[in-house]
């Protein structure tokens, strides 16, 4: 019985930091000590740029302001450009962002099952070119 107690525990525990950081993925602990694996080359950079017109320029704008045509009603996409990081400004905290989505309505979809981390690594690299 004990086991079986210490496991409900534990899985109500997971299930609780999932939906916390689901919430907002931005503002996690786990984000803010990611590191970037992938160098802000030129490269990266593209491949990034080209990741994004192709995801999301529809909705934070084809130069990343938030004002995206197609963006839903009632939304307000973040401007990537300004100095306001609402769901946190580190590498990691950008990554989770894009990875998991940005609750608590989520409006904007996780791409986890659709990008590789190295491609979701390019496209923190571009957001961050956006803003200098």
């Amino acid at each position: 019985m004990r086991r079986v107690t210490t496991a409900l525990i534990s899985v109500l525990v997971c299930a609780w930091v999932a939906v916390a950081i689901a919430q907002n993925p931005g503002g996690s602990e786990a984000g803010k000590k990611m590191k970037n694996p992938v160098p802000a080359t030129p490269e990266s950079v593209a491949a990034g740029k080209a990741l994004f017109q192709k995801n999301w320029r529809f909705c934070h704008g084809a130069e990343g302001k938030g004002n995206g045509p197609m963006a839903p009603e009632g939304t307000h996409p973040s401007d990537l450009t300004d100095a306001n990081w609402d769901r946190g400004s580190t590498d990691g905290e950008i990554f989770l962002v894009i990875r998991e989505g940005a609750g608590p309505k989520f409006d904007m979809k996780g791409f986890k099952s659709k990008l590789p981390e190295t491609d979701t690594w390019n496209i923190v690299n571009y957001v961050r070119s956006l803003g200098k």
